[in-house]
């Protein structure tokens, strides 16, 4: 099969690789789509070098990608959740950027049936980890998405509007309208003007704020949720950053949560739900051919795309 194939941190070509095996409890899947978000960056470039732990001398699997949507063409003993020529979408473990992956059906949900398949690669992690994010938000509350043009913010303007609440999207200018269109009420420039009042839950995405402005946006007993942090140094990235929050969280009336978001088939059927209701959009600015996946990272990497980038194989 032709796959993106990763030897060394920071670099790939378009080679040649033997179709996986799937073991129990995994399917094979024919690739039609990969999401790329953040997340492929870090482990494709190891950095920060604490992702090296995974892959001290190289990556840790050679074939870049977990987001994936796609045909089931194989099942491996014990499967009885899919059938071969089901569709279905979520993460994989073997490399999505390749014409064929092995992929747990406990990350996997049947494909929204409105979408196409490009769609349904950029909704698993990015999606996903909004949602967890935004776990108790209620109806008439406020919501401020930070980096709300992005991968995860795109989704989180979207999933806060479903949810009933009134959503301040804050992004770049060429975002602007983007997050308009995805239903914020409010959306702020913050290359013109800052956000202002207090919000009940604020969602960082990218890390891009002090700890102490986060905690200026909240009310006295509001919640932010921290996804991933951008700003970090090239040996631990924003752990440190994480820590600090933790340890004010006992000094503080705001809560910070830290959020480490899981690949799950429930999470993946939820978003299922929302999207064929028309609740959700996946919000799909490009797709790269396969041979050009690396371009795909670097891409995503420059954070210039508008919502999510997807490779189409």
């Amino acid at each position: 099969m032709k796959a993106v194939v990763q030897r060394r941190y920071g670099s790939a070509v378009l080679g040649e690789l033997d179709v996986p095996v799937p073991g129990k409890g995994e399917v094979l899947l024919e690739v039609r789509s990969a999401g790329v978000d953040m997340g492929t960056w870090h482990l494709f470039a190891g950095r920060p070098y604490l992702v090296r732990a995974v892959g001290l001398r190289g990556p840790g699997t050679p074939v870049p990608g977990r987001d994936v949507a796609g045909v089931v063409t194989a099942l491996g003993p014990g499967v009885t959740e899919f059938a071969v020529g089901d569709e279905v979408f979520g993460t994989c473990g073997s490399g999505a950027f390749a014409e064929y992956t092995v992929a747990r059906v406990s990350r996997l949900a049947r494909k929204p049936g409105n979408v196409s398949f490009a769609e349904a690669a950029a909704v698993p992690i990015s999606g996903g980890t909004a949602l967890q994010g935004l776990r108790g938000v209620q109806p008439g509350q406020r919501v401020l998405v930070l980096g709300a043009g992005g991968g995860v913010g795109s989704y989180g303007v979207q999933i806060a509007k479903a949810l009933g609440a009134h959503v301040t999207g804050v992004c770049s200018t060429g975002k602007v309208g983007l997050v308009r269109s995805l239903g914020a009420d409010e959306v702020v420039d913050y290359t013109v003007a800052d956000y202002t009042g207090t919000y009940d839950v604020v969602l960082d995405c990218g890390g891009g704020r002090s700890l102490a402005t986060l905690r200026r946006a909240a009310t006295p007993k509001g919640r932010i949720v921290m996804v991933g942090a951008e700003t970090g140094g090239k040996l631990t990235g924003g752990v440190e950053r994480t820590l600090v929050a933790l340890a004010l969280n006992l000094f503080v009336s705001q809560k910070y949560v830290p959020l480490l978001a899981t690949e799950r088939a429930d999470v993946f059927e939820e978003l299922r739900v929302l999207i064929e209701a028309g609740r959700v959009k996946p919000p799909v600015e490009r797709e790269f051919p396969l041979s050009e996946g690396v371009a795909a990272i670097e891409h995503v990497h420059s954070r210039r795309s508008l919502g999510k980038v997807v490779v189409t194989v």
